[in-house]
């Protein structure tokens, strides 16, 4: 049987647990602000690194493109991106794979706190470099 490599996996479930955390004490009708404010205080508590509303440009030669903004950068590996939506569209997807490509990174976990069941998405960049 083939063995799966599960992209820092420690990190990304401990994450993930902070995130259902943060749906059950809030449920899912707050705003994403709300959601954010909440992990943060959870990720401290956790002793997880982090970087709050991180700017995310693109290289271009010597050139730097801004524009970008992801919601987390956990332990300078994984973004994370919290959203409180009906659902999460193929724009949010292109969005979360443009952030992969512009910091090199693997992982990136789609958060949607409006579901009735937490349903993270593990967004992969099969071209990003494992930090």
């Amino acid at each position: 049987m083939k063995e799966e490599k599960i992209i820092y996996k420690d990190l990304s479930y401990k994450t993930v647990g902070l995130c259902f955390e943060a749906h059950d004490k809030l449920g899912r009708f707050c705003k994403e602000k709300q959601y954010c404010d909440l992990l943060a205080i959870l990720f401290a508590r956790e002793g997880i690194r982090f970087e709050r509303e991180k700017n995310l440009s693109i290289l271009l030669g010597e050139n730097k493109i801004g524009g970008n903004r992801v919601d987390f950068v956990i332990d300078g590996k994984i973004l994370l991106d919290a959203k409180a939506k009906n659902f999460i569209t193929r724009k949010d997807y292109r969005q979360m794979k443009r952030y992969l490509n512009a910091t090199g990174f693997k992982l990136c976990l789609l958060i949607n706190f409006r579901d009735v069941s937490l349903r993270p998405k593990r967004i992969l960049n099969a071209m990003g470099k494992e930090i």
